[in-house]
């Protein structure tokens, strides 16, 4: 975010919210299923669920979706005259990369 590089700030901020996704917990697994009003939790944090944990493969496994997201997204849209936003993405998918890399 200090080297103001959009790309990358785009990237990670949605991988992060991917993983965060990953994380969660379905309804029928959480026991939060639906139900009459005055059947249901009350009070702050009565309707939370623990996340589950993420594995370092299933991290990996994550980031790779968002690369290759981005790169299918980049692939279609340089056929559409959107040569900026292709480029854009491929950056993103790049910096995505370079994580990956790392493991």
């Amino acid at each position: 975010m200090r080297a103001r590089d959009k790309a990358a700030v785009s990237a990670l901020r949605s991988t992060l919210a991917a993983l965060d996704n990953a994380e969660a917990v379905p309804v029928d697994e959480a026991g939060l299923r639906g139900g009459a009003l005055e059947h249901s939790p009350a009070g702050a944090g009565a309707a939370e669920a623990p996340r589950r944990l993420l594995s370092e493969g299933a991290v990996v496994d994550v980031v790779r979706a968002e690369v290759d997201e981005r790169l299918a997204a980049a692939a279609q849209l340089s056929g559409l005259a959107e040569g900026e936003r292709a480029a854009r993405l491929r950056a993103e998918a790049d910096v995505l990369r370079r994580f990956l890399d790392d493991v």
